[in-house]
């Protein structure tokens, strides 16, 4: 069973941030995000080709850059929505809509 990568960015994002926050161990946060970005882009790279994998890989790093400014405008729970959001967005429309 194939599971939809805009699905594991969003959850690894999601998941990453709660689990730094619920055990104050930030590099645990890393390992959930870095393990998302590894399985999502595996499967990128297996059905959409380097460019576009490149292309997700740095919508998912420049989504969690993002959440850290976007945390002091709107407030963290906002901010972690809104990028695992545009992330899944993008996962979705440029990989997964296309495995559909």
């Amino acid at each position: 069973m194939r599971i939809p990568t805009a699905a594991i960015t969003a959850g690894s994002l999601v998941g990453g941030w709660q689990a730094a926050r619920q055990t104050g161990v930030r590099p645990l946060g890393g390992v959930v995000l870095a393990a998302g970005g590894v399985l999502a882009g595996r499967e990128w790279a297996r059905t959409v080709g380097p460019v576009a994998t490149g292309a997700l890989v740095a919508t998912y790093v420049g989504a969690f850059g993002l959440s850290h400014p976007l945390a002091k405008r709107i407030g963290a729970w906002p901010s972690v929505l809104v990028v695992a959001g545009i992330t899944a967005g993008a996962s979705y429309a440029v990989a997964d809509r296309r495995a559909a």
